[in-house]
C-alpha cells in the first residue's frame, strides 16, 4: 500500500486543527498582535525596510485570512507598526472593512500638546483600543516619565477605558512599566513580546524580581507571543522554559496569545508558533485554555465583537 504524503504545511494545519478540535466545541482564538500595512502605497511604509524580502509586501485582513484558515482564529488585533500619526487612520479603515479585526493598538505620543484631542477623536471609533509606547521609533519612555503632561495623559488614557501596550522588552522598559502601573492602578497595560527578552547573565537577578512585583499588579497582561524568535537564539530554551516563568509570575488570568504576524515569519510559520503554545496549554483544563486564547484579550482590551463565530 502507497502512503501519501501530506506536504508540510497542510500537515501543520491539519495537527493544528486537531489540536482546537479536541474540546467539544472548538475553543476560538483571538490574535492580540498582528500588523497590517501595505508597501505599494504611494507615501511607501517606514517599516518594514525595503531589502527584508520577507516582510516587505502588504501584510493586509485578505493575506490574513489566507494565512490563518483551518486555525480557528476568529478574530485579530493590530498594533501599529508604524510612527506617523495617518496611518493610525489608515489602519482604522482597513479594519473597518473586514470584521476579522477586532481591535486596533495606535501610536500616539503621550505629553505632547496634541495628544488630547489625537486621543479623543481616535477614541470615537470603537476599533481603537489603546496605543504602543516603550524605546521604539527613537522614543525615551523613561524621559517621559519624568514630565507631568505625559503622566497626565496616561492618566487620560486609564479614564477613557484605553490601554497601554509596551515594546521591546528590557530591563529599563519593565523598570518603566512598574513606575506606570503605581502611578495608575485603573490603567490597562499589557506587555508584549515577554518571553523574547533579552538578559545579560547579571541582568537575570533584577528581571527575576520585577517578575515577581510586576505578576502582584493586577492590571497588567502579558503576550506569550515571539517564542520562535527567542528559540533561534543559541542557547534554544524550551517552550516550557520560556513560558513557566511568566505563567507563575502572572497566573492564568492574565497571559495572552499573539503571534506578531507577519513579523513572525522570519522566525518562523503561524503554524509552527500557534502549535507551540497549544502543545504548551493542551495539558491545561479547557478554563485556562480558553483564558489564554480569548478571554483574558476580552478583560485586557474590551475588543469589539463583530461576526457571529467571535466568543464574548
Amino acid at each position: 500500500m502507497q502512503i501519501r504524503r501530506l506536504p508540510r504545511r497542510s500537515f501543520l494545519q491539519a495537527a493544528a486543527a486537531s489540536a482546537l478540535t479536541a474540546a467539544d466545541p472548538p475553543i476560538p482564538i483571538i490574535d492580540t498582535h498582528i500588523h497590517l500595512f501595505d508597501p505599494t502605497r504611494p507615501e511607501g511604509v517606514p517599516w518594514p525596510p525595503k531589502e527584508n524580502k520577507v516582510l516587505y509586501q502588504p501584510a493586509l485582513p485578505k493575506r490574513l485570512r489566507e494565512v490563518i484558515a483551518g486555525f480557528n482564529v476568529v478574530g485579530a488585533i493590530e498594533v501599529e507598526a508604524s510612527p506617523w500619526f495617518a496611518d493610525n487612520q489608515w489602519v482604522l479603515d482597513v479594519s473597518a472593512k473586514d470584521t476579522i479585526m477586532v481591535g486596533f493598538v495606535g501610536n500616539l505620543e503621550p505629553g505632547k500638546p496634541e495628544f488630547a484631542g489625537q486621543m479623543e477623536k481616535l477614541a470615537k471609533n470603537p476599533l481603537f483600543r489603546g496605543i504602543r509606547y516603550g524605546y521604539l521609533w527613537d522614543r525615551d519612555l523613561r524621559a517621559g516619565l519624568a514630565k507631568p503632561e505625559f503622566m497626565a495623559d496616561l492618566g487620560r488614557m486609564a479614564r477613557a477605558g484605553l490601554s497601554l501596550d509596551t515594546a521591546n522588552q528590557s530591563i529599563r522598559l519593565l523598570e518603566d512599566t512598574l513606575r506606570i502601573a503605581d502611578r495608575h492602578p485603573s490603567l490597562r497595560i499589557i506587555i508584549d513580546h515577554l518571553p523574547n527578552i533579552q538578559l545579560k547573565p547579571a541582568e537575570r537577578p533584577a528581571y527575576e524580581k520585577l517578575l515577581r512585583d510586576l505578576g502582584t499588579r493586577k492590571q497588567i497582561y502579558v503576550k506569550l507571543s515571539e517564542i520562535l524568535h527567542r528559540q533561534k537564539q543559541p542557547d534554544k530554551p524550551s517552550t516550557a522554559s520560556l513560558l513557566d516563568p511568566l505563567m507563575a509570575a502572572f497566573g492564568e488570568d492574565r497571559v495572552m496569545y499573539g503571534s506578531d504576524w507577519p513579523n513572525s515569519d522570519t522566525a518562523g510559520t503561524y503554524a509552527q508558533g500557534l502549535l507551540a503554545v497549544q502543545a504548551y496549554f493542551a495539558p491545561k483544563s479547557r478554563s485556562v485554555q480558553e483564558k489564554f486564547f480569548w478571554r483574558n484579550s476580552q478583560a485586557a482590551y474590551r475588543w469589539v465583537k463583530r461576526a457571529a463565530n467571535q466568543p464574548g
